[in-house]
């Protein structure tokens, strides 16, 4: 079991991107699913999540508006497409599988595909 993050680039502040993140080996129909995200010299960050129950979404704040999580199970699949990027959205982007705690405000990932691949470098210039 695997999941396959693409799509980066290198793009200019305004630009869009969408990430594709393929899964193989487990169909992602039953779980929640995010994207996270790792600056150079930083700890990896959570970005945005979509529930496997309801498909209600959820992002981190300095994304709301400018980047939109989908999910299409039959092609088990998972996406993000990014909107007027901005330089601070540079980093190197990975999905995994999450789960929701109760009172936690980030879902947590979870090692239901493996662990991290390699993800896809985003770099945004300005």
């Amino acid at each position: 079991v695997q999941l396959q993050a693409s799509g980066g680039g290198l793009v200019q502040a305004g630009g869009s991107l969408r990430l594709s993140c393929a899964a193989s080996g487990r169909a992602i129909s039953s779980y929640s699913m995010a994207w996270f995200r790792q600056a150079p010299g930083k700890q990896r960050e959570f970005v945005a999540a979509i529930s496997g129950i309801n498909g209600n979404t959820r992002y981190t704040d300095g994304v709301k508006g400018r980047f939109t999580i989908s999910k299409d199970n039959a092609k088990n699949m998972v996406y993000l497409q990014m909107d007027s990027l901005i330089p601070e959205d540079t980093a190197i982007y990975y999905c995994a599988a999450v789960i929701y705690l109760s009172g936690i405000r980030t879902p947590l990932p979870t090692n239901d595909f493996g662990k991290w691949g390699p993800g896809t470098q985003v770099t945004v210039s300005s």
